[in-house]
């Protein structure tokens, strides 16, 4: 089991600090034996823009200075902290907040009962004196406790105390009945009229009947001075009576409570008379009772002597406070009359100085006018100049970047037609010797490997009897130099005395070298492509289609596309060569690729140089499609596959009028989303992009691309 959450208990307490003792020792008794904490709810009514405190009471804000009224408010919260402080340490260990209630726009028991909801409150102790703090009279404190109690919210416990005792309300005559800890009733509570509430009136209504009938006749300064000096005398014994007035209201509430219980204990006796008494015993009850009753009747004549004097005590307080009212109004008028003379000079004072102002913005107006159209002029001027100077440094600048791009251009046409001699091609293929020949054509053309400008190429030699004649041969140089493409074979020269083109060197091969082979062997399998080098190479090829087909003002058909004219550079990059010379622009030639690129795509999924054999069923069915994948590229993702074995089917069905409005590129999109989820695949999974399994993506031969002026002479004797 957990221990059960501290409850809060929220005690309200007002201005006096007396009764806020009282209050908060209730509520420390009545939860003494609960784990609970301490809420203070402070309502400092000093926050008042209308009344003030001073040594005589709560008196109207505009009795008092500005400068009086601040310093009043400030020793007023400074005290309030003091006593605030004073009521936590009373709750010693018991922890202790304080929430202040600084809001008087509304009646304090509405605000109450908006917190109450606001911030749920299900314990709420309110000491009497609370009310009172936005009302001067105790019927208002009586009426703001009935709206609590009416309004409150069913899950609030209230508690109202006075005098450190229970205090409850009956609506009907509002009156209440104190209850001590034990429930027992002890006597009747009925509110008093305080002084304070009367003194403020008093002096409201005097300050009314002033603004009603003018106002008041002023006071010679001689008079003024002297009662001034008769108020600073009287001052200690004006508070001296104001502290006298609230004892003697404690004292009257203690007597009344002490008269309602007398007069409850006299009741009770005389209902225990028996029926039947001597007469004696009734003279000597009567006897009782005159006796009782003369001491009343002393007693009352006490309280009506005492009364006369305060009434007379209380007419002195008054005419000085009203006549000191008057003294400090007579001030204040003279003040504002005076204000008012200093207002009038400065307002023509002002006027003066808006006067001269005004001239004196006419003329800088007419100033800054004309230095503004001299300046206008003068830019203007300053403009043409500079677009003059603009004009011809541009128009310089344009036939220097004329003569500039002509320039370029003669350079990248040169570039693009390198011609080499033959000595050229003869000392970089070491005379066309066998040791470097990489392929042969019978007859018709022969590949070698050479160096040339440090810079190892693939040499193809047009045999000049069997191969092409000397117009074909030039009419390929010019097609191929006006080609350029990242996955299509580039030209680097040619020489016509011998019948050669240069090609950019590809150091792994051919794509069927390396994906079919007729011994099973350990090299093989270590040279095999894993499955996401195989979508990037189909859709690298497809790119290269895609660009022929787009050639404009016609067409281009690769017309025998097959993985044997599919070259890879180190980086396994594929590009595509050996396009006809017969350059066909036929629809029926792109068709042909279309099937030539589906061929391969199945290729690439199977590993088999006769993948056109694999039914489509097997190539839609996702379990028999897994069965014919090549194993050596991996673990194929199955919907990859999937994917790709139905773009290679719509290629085929293409080329048999299936599917006519099918073009490539169509197909470079739907493989690029293709090629993009396989690269999402292996960045989620963590994976570096292995171009070759078992790491033989390279030739030993590619050292060589380095320049040989910077390797060793022994590594250079293969070369």
């Amino acid at each position: 089991m957990g221990t059960s959450q501290t409850e809060k208990v929220y005690v309200a307490i007002g201005t006096d600090q007396k009764e806020g003792y009282a209050t908060l020792e209730w509520a420390l008794r009545k939860w003494s034996s609960q784990s609970v904490s301490i809420v203070i709810l402070h309502a400092d009514n000093n926050k008042s823009k209308d009344f003030v405190y001073t040594p005589f009471g709560k008196l109207p804000a505009s009795y008092v200075s500005d400068e009086k009224l601040e310093v009043l408010r400030k020793i007023k919260e400074g005290e309030n902290d003091n006593f605030l402080s004073e009521y936590k340490a009373l709750c010693g260990k018991i922890k202790v907040e304080v929430l202040k209630i600084e809001k008087h726009d509304e009646p304090l028991h509405k605000l109450l009962v908006e917190l109450i909801s606001g911030i749920r409150i299900t314990k709420l102790v309110v000491g009497f004196t609370f009310m009172k703090s936005s009302s001067w009279k105790s019927r208002g404190a009586i009426s703001g406790s009935f709206y609590v109690h009416r309004h409150k919210p069913e899950f609030c416990e209230l508690f109202i105390v006075c005098g450190g005792k229970l205090l409850f309300l009956r609506e009907d005559n509002n009156e209440g009945f104190i209850e001590d800890d034990q429930g027992v009733i002890v006597a009747k509570f009925k509110e008093k009229g305080s002084f304070r509430g009367w003194l403020g009136k008093k002096l409201n209504e005097n300050g009314n009947n002033e603004k009603f009938h003018g106002s008041p006749s002023p006071v010679s300064s001689s008079t003024r001075n002297g009662f001034s000096d008769q108020w600073e005398n009287c001052v200690q014994e004006i508070e001296s009576y104001f502290n006298q007035l609230l004892s003697s209201n404690s004292d009257e509430e203690g007597l009344e409570v002490e008269n309602d219980t007398l007069r409850n204990s006299q009741r009770e006796p005389e209902k225990d008379i028996p029926e039947i008494v001597s007469d004696a015993d009734k003279i000597e009850r009567l006897k009782i009772k005159i006796t009782s009753a003369q001491n009343v009747i002393q007693l009352k004549r006490k309280e009506a002597k005492a009364n006369v004097e305060r009434h007379a005590r209380a007419e002195w307080a008054i005419c000085l406070c009203t006549r000191r009212a008057e003294e400090i109004e007579a001030q204040i008028n003279e003040e504002i009359d005076t204000r008012t003379d200093l207002k009038k000079e400065l307002d023509t004072t002002k006027e003066e100085v808006c006067e001269i102002g005004t001239e004196v913005e006419d003329k800088k107006s007419k100033l800054k006018s004309m230095l503004e159209l001299q300046r206008e002029l003068s830019n203007k001027l300053q403009l043409s100049s500079l677009a003059k100077t603009r004009a011809e440094a541009q128009l310089e600048k344009a036939v220097t970047a004329r003569a500039e791009m002509v320039r370029e251009i003669e350079e990248l046409r040169r570039q693009r037609e390198i011609e080499f001699t033959a000595d050229e091609i003869r000392a970089a293929t070491d005379d066309f010797s066998e040791r470097l020949r990489l392929k042969s054509a019978g007859d018709w053309t022969n590949v070698y490997r050479g160096r040339i400008n440090h810079i190892i190429v693939a040499i193809k030699a047009y045999n000049s009897v069997n191969g092409l004649s000397q117009e074909a041969f030039e009419a390929k140089v010019k097609l191929l130099s006006q080609m350029r493409h990242p996955h299509i074979v580039a030209m680097i020269g040619y020489c016509s005395e011998l019948r050669c083109i240069a090609f950019e060197y590809m150091s792994n091969g051919c794509l069927r070298d390396v994906l079919f082979s007729v011994s099973r062997s350990s090299r093989r399998r270590n040279r095999s492509l894993n499955w996401h080098t195989r979508v990037r190479v189909a859709a690298q090829v497809c790119s290269a289609l895609g660009f022929l087909h787009s050639a404009q003002p016609r067409s281009i058909s690769h017309g025998n596309l097959n993985p044997s004219k599919i070259l890879l550079d180190r980086n396994l990059v594929a590009k595509i060569h050996g396009l006809r010379l017969s350059w066909c622009h036929g629809e029926v030639e792109v068709q042909s690729d279309m099937k030539a690129f589906g061929n391969l795509v199945l290729q690439l999924l199977t590993g088999r140089n006769w993948a056109g054999l694999v039914e489509e069923e097997i190539l839609i069915d996702r379990a028999a499609l897994s069965e014919v994948l090549d194993d050596l590229a991996g673990e194929w993702p199955l919907d990859l596959a999937v994917e790709l074995a139905k773009i290679a089917m719509r290629c085929l069905s293409a080329n048999k009028g299936l599917d006519t409005e099918l073009s490539m590129a169509m197909v470079m999109r739907e493989i690029e989303k293709v090629r993009k989820k396989a690269d999402d695949l292996v960045s989620a999974n963590g994976e570096g992009v292995v171009a070759i399994e078992g790491g033989g993506g390279a030739n030993i031969e590619d050292s060589t691309d380095v320049p040989s002026v910077f390797l060793c002479p022994i590594f250079q004797v293969g070369i």
